[in-house]
């Protein structure tokens, strides 16, 4: 594994002035630490054997995080051990050592920071570096920032580095990322605004990838520059933003190497008042997968973001099938709703009540492709197609309907209740080719019983009911359909408030297609829970599905046995 001078003589650097400012009295550290334990156990009725496994019967990802901070000056450093991965994460996780390290100094005026450094222009559309943990996701820049603030309201932003990609080392082969980046607030740069009911700011980015062509069949761009422009307004109730994102062309594995250039548009607009938040947003993405690396697949060394504008659901049926974006190419829109019933108002009640709606729908882009090809698989080397901006395709990959009532009875019970209406084109969305979209009708409640108000009763019961027709599952296509058909489940959930909670958990897929896959997926679980510090243990199944965190997704692959996380800061 590399050894990183720079972070070894930022660490040293960092524990001698933590020494030094002991003295000082006003010096900071701050830090977090988590690690997750899985013991894979055998599990004939998943199809979980010593074949299955691997040999692999432990899985560990921790951390360890360290903050220190002086006056104007502050570092930090971050330790990972992934020995092994857990399954589902990406193998190249695989070791230990010091994952990052960065030292910055900040007098309000001018910043600069050196080292491992995550950074965000605007939306994110042209640039956005940032860690998930639970995805196994980090694409921290290695390099320098500088951020200069010359007068108020104006910030301005210098960006230089590499992508971490696990532990690979840096060679000649990878792309190196520069970046600017300005905003203007207009009412703190002008004393006549400052208090005005109108509120405004803009700003301009612009990121550059440098990338030797290695590639054998097409020229490559060496330089690939993409720029975007954001105006934020409010006034009163009613607020506003956009953002749009032009990149030239980028060939690239992602989309079949074709030359086409690319777009990307973000607006909001939302309306908000005591009681009520009405917020539409649209958006539509043309060709804007922005990695460091042309040759890169899945969810590595991605330079910008695409924000996922769908509700991103809590209950474990609800968010079975989430939605992944599609940087290639989506049109999607989402309407919200949230409204508050008085208090004391006769459909309120003593403590009011909840009501919301949300509506989303993402479809793919109108393509019209080069003369002599039909589509993304033999368009490679050329400018693929060209497609009206506002052009929407008559393909639907995603749409959630979904209405949710939340309400306190009185002092001993409350509860939520949800309906969602989802429609899933699994073959994009998945990969699984020759699978029909999936529709289903989702009911949630979730009832709360407080006793003497120390100690609390949680009922979950939720049910999935897919309207597919699955007569004629081909035997290839068998392994496709282990989230298919119907689905219940079941939690209770009592807690020993503050610190203590246990559950027992069922879900279970009565109405899948193939027979083998009807599988109760249980679970037991506990934990202890102090200020910062979380211990839980699990014990039980894990059905195969797709986590995702914005928009960004890994599979999470069946498995049964024990899982212990402990979380903690300081």
């Amino acid at each position: 594994m590399q050894k990183i001078s720079v972070l070894l003589v930022l660490t040293l650097g960092m524990l001698g002035l933590t020494s030094f400012a002991q003295g000082l009295g006003s010096s900071q550290v701050s830090g977090s630490f988590q690690v997750d334990a899985q013991y894979y156990g055998l599990d004939k009725g998943l199809g979980i054997d010593a074949e299955y496994l691997s040999g692999k019967r432990m899985g560990i990802n921790g951390f360890g995080k360290i903050n220190y901070a002086l006056g104007n000056f502050s570092a930090g450093i971050r330790y990972e051990a992934c020995l092994t991965p857990l399954s589902g994460f990406d193998p190249r996780m695989h070791g230990h050592g010091l994952a990052n390290a960065w030292a910055m100094y900040d007098n309000g005026n001018i910043g600069v920071t050196v080292g491992d450094f995550y950074e965000q222009f605007g939306n994110g559309l042209v640039l956005r570096s940032y860690e998930e943990w639970t995805l196994g996701y980090d694409n921290a820049l290695r390099g320098m920032r500088v951020v200069f603030r010359p007068t108020d309201g104006v910030t301005l932003k210098g960006v230089y580095g590499t992508q971490r990609l696990f532990w690979e080392k840096f060679d000649n082969k990878k792309g190196i990322v520069r970046g600017v980046d300005a905003e203007w607030n207009l009412n703190q740069s002008m004393a006549k605004l400052r208090d005005a009911d109108f509120q405004a700011s803009i700003g301009a980015s612009a990121v550059s990838k440098y990338q030797p062509d290695f590639n054998v069949l097409y020229n490559m761009p060496e330089n690939v520059a993409a720029f975007a422009g954001r105006a934020n307004m409010s006034y009163g109730p009613f607020a506003f933003s956009t953002e749009y994102a032009y990149k030239i062309n980028d060939p690239s594995y992602i989309n079949n190497y074709i030359y086409k250039e690319g777009q990307s548009l973000l607006a909001n607009l939302s309306y908000s008042q005591k009681g009520l938040g009405v917020v539409l947003q649209v958006k539509r993405v043309d060709n804007m997968s922005f990695k460091s690396d042309y040759a890169a697949d899945g969810s590595v060394l991605d330079i910008n973001f695409i924000p996922p504008i769908n509700r991103i659901h809590s209950y474990s049926l609800s968010s079975l099938y989430p939605y992944a974006t599609q940087p290639n190419g989506e049109m999607a829109t989402q309407f919200q709703v949230n409204y508050k019933v008085q208090k004391g108002s006769k459909l309120g009640g003593k403590y009011g009540m909840g009501l919301s709606f949300n509506f989303s729908q993402v479809n793919d882009i109108v393509r019209h492709y080069v003369a002599g090809t039909t589509g993304f698989g033999d368009a490679n080397g050329t400018l693929g197609y060209t497609s009206p901006f506002f052009g929407v395709s008559d393909h639907v990959f995603f749409r959630d309907i979904n209405c949710g009532i939340d309400k306190k009875i009185n002092k001993e019970w409350k509860f939520n209740a949800e309906y969602v209406n989802l429609y899933y084109d699994i073959a994009t969305i998945e990969g699984h080719a020759g699978m029909k979209p999936i529709n289903t009708h989702i009911g949630i409640v979730d009832l709360t019983h407080r006793f003497g108000g120390s100690h609390s009763l949680r009922l979950e019961l939720q049910g999935l009911w897919d309207t597919g027709d699955y007569k004629d599952v081909e035997a290839s296509e068998i392994m496709n359909y282990k989230k298919a058909g119907n689905w219940c489940s079941a939690l209770l959930e009592y807690t020993f408030a503050p610190n203590w909670f246990v559950a027992l958990a069922d879900k279970y897929n009565y109405g899948n297609p193939v027979k083998d896959y009807r599988q109760h997926y249980y679970s037991v679980s506990g934990g202890y829970i102090k200020d910062a510090t979380r211990i839980s243990l699990t014990a039980g199944r894990q059905n195969e599905g797709m986590l995702c965190v914005g928009g960004v997704c890994r599979l999470v692959p069946a498995s049964s046995g024990v899982t212990l996380s402990v979380t903690t800061s300081f």
